[in-house]
């Protein structure tokens, strides 16, 4: 009898030793409970203009929500709040800085108050947001009632030429179901959507859009370690621009990145049992040239941008 109960502690203990080797790593929130996810970046870009070069600097502090609100068998609709936006930039000595939590003027003769003031209206409308298991997004249910709301009077830009074109151009990017789609699955599209062993990899494709760049993301993701409830995963991305990406337009300048490329290493601890991110830390290098063209004019830019991410959940 004693050899038996030994026999069967010894079995329990494998299966727990073997529980620890494997995870479902698929979204499972629970429903109406909030998430909140603070996302900061240090950013370094180079940009060499007839011989000189130009160094800018931003950080970057995000806070991000997410609450579920219903599911299916095949996929779950969210309310994410992107809750505060706090961009801070130092170029060629000129410091600007764009915070939501300030309320901007759609009409100032200044840029960085009427993108503080569209980030601002943004900071206060839900997402409703249509994902899968995996963390991708399927569709942003009120993108274009969002759009409308946010962008109801910006006619009334007081900003004039080569400014005002950019601007608009800028601020119909920045709430674009494509720049808030890829701004959403920085934070949940991380997962293979199933039962994943230690040694395991996956990758995810993503096609993301950046100040109007169309970037072509691939990450292949390495299940390193499983200890109680944290998965810990190593990760490796490989961008490019998009084939036939279209170019940035701002005023009548247009840009094209087309040999634009980068790599980024990211490490991650995954909460298994909901598949959101505890902590993401990441190193990031993109570099190439581009090619700026206007009436009479047209430049090659060589560029090369260093940075670092850290993502955490707040408790």
């Amino acid at each position: 009898m004693k050899k038996l109960f030994l026999s069967s502690v010894i079995v329990l203990f494998g299966i727990s030793i073997m529980a620890q080797n494997s995870a479902n790593l698929k979204l499972n929130l629970e429903k109406n409970k909030v998430y909140r996810f603070r996302y900061t970046a240090e950013q370094t870009a180079n940009q060499t203009i007839n011989g000189n070069t130009q160094t800018s600097d931003t950080k970057i502090n995000n806070s991000v929500s997410i609450k579920m609100i219903d599911a299916t068998a095949g996929f779950i609709i969210t309310e994410v709040h992107l809750d505060t936006t706090s961009i801070n930039s130092n170029a060629m000595g000129k410091t600007t800085l764009i915070s939501s939590a300030n309320a901007g003027n759609i009409t100032s003769s200044e840029a960085t108050d009427v993108i503080t003031c569209i980030q601002n209206r943004l900071s206060k409308n839900a997402l409703y947001v249509k994902m899968d298991f995996s963390g991708k997004v399927i569709e942003i249910a009120n993108a274009k009632m969002l759009a409308d709301i946010v962008l109801k009077d910006t006619s009334s830009i007081t900003l004039t030429g080569m400014m005002r074109g950019g601007i608009k151009k800028q601020i119909e990017n920045a709430i674009s179901s494509k720049e808030l789609t890829t701004q959403i699955e920085g934070l949940t599209n991380l997962l293979p959507g199933k039962e994943v062993s230690v040694g395991d990899k996956w990758t995810v494709t993503q096609r993301s859009s950046a100040n109007g760049m169309s970037l072509d993301i691939v990450t292949e993701y390495h299940l390193d370690g499983i200890k109680g409830n944290n998965a810990n995963i190593t990760a490796t991305s490989d961008i490019k621009a998009s084939p036939n990406a279209e170019p940035m337009v701002s005023g009548p300048a247009k840009v094209t990145y087309d040999d634009l490329k980068g790599l980024v290493k990211s490490t991650l601890v995954i909460d298994t049992r909901t598949g959101l991110l505890i902590e993401e830390k990441g190193k990031s290098q993109i570099a190439g040239t581009l090619g700026i063209s206007g009436p009479g004019f047209s430049m090659q830019m060589p560029m090369d941008i260093n940075g670092e991410t850290k993502v955490t959940a707040i408790q």
